[in-house]
């Protein structure tokens, strides 16, 4: 395995996770339920499956596109996900 690859997705993915949406229904969720393990299990599951789709999808993407241009359209992505977002809070 590639731990220097492991690490470096589990510490993005972490950061990126920290205080979005989706931990905050997971909050919510908590807060108002009785079964904190029920929200845990489905949250975590629904992670797990969402991961597993992009790893899929990132593998059969790269067999028909070089990888370079995958982090490039990314990369442009954030960048205009980000410039909206300035934008719109303006």
């Amino acid at each position: 395995m590639d731990w220097q690859l492991f690490f470096s997705t589990f510490g993005l993915v972490f950061l990126a996770e920290l205080g979005d949406k989706t931990q905050l229904a997971t909050l919510s969720l908590a807060a108002a339920g009785d079964s904190r393990i029920a929200v845990f299990l489905g949250s975590a599951i629904a992670l797990t499956l969402t991961s597993a789709i992009a790893v899929l999808v990132g593998a059969a993407l790269a067999s028909v596109v070089p990888p370079v241009w995958i982090h490039r359209i990314a990369g442009v992505g954030f960048l205009a996900m980000g410039a909206f977002i300035l934008l719109a809070k303006a």
